[in-house]
């Protein structure tokens, strides 16, 4: 099933390593607040929610490269609408308890850039 035309929400973090476990520990948190809150049919409906970690490579188009001894944590969220969109940052500010310790943990990290609303042009199965 594809996603064209639908909408997402992306972000990458990366993270240096004594912050790492706290960005584990607060996407664990994110992860059962998504699931218990969130729309799954409608305007507002989350369709695909994902989290990844990785290492930060010294040449990012070579995955054979050495990596910095960086992490970085990237999640996609993909609504049916923006509307869900609008809804999860209004949810995030009213009801994820860890929302407030999220903001300070990015101020440590190496990277922040949000995507927070794209429209989806390609999208496979």
């Amino acid at each position: 099933m594809g996603h064209r035309g639908k909408v997402q929400l992306t972000s990458i973090v990366i993270v240096p390593p004594e912050h790492v476990a706290e960005g584990e520990r607060l996407f664990a948190t994110h992860a059962k607040w998504m699931e218990a809150t969130h729309h799954r049919s409608g305007d507002k409906a989350l369709l695909s929610y994902e989290v990844s970690k990785g290492p930060e490579m010294t040449e990012p188009m070579n995955p054979a490269s050495a990596p910095t001894g960086n992490t970085c944590f990237v999640t996609t969220e993909i609504y049916e609408t923006q509307a869900g969109i609008a809804d999860h940052f209004e949810q995030a500010g009213a009801s994820w308890k860890e929302f407030p310790e999220m903001g300070k943990w990015l101020e440590k990290c190496k990277q922040v850039t949000m995507v927070p609303s794209a429209q989806i042009v390609h999208s496979l199965w």
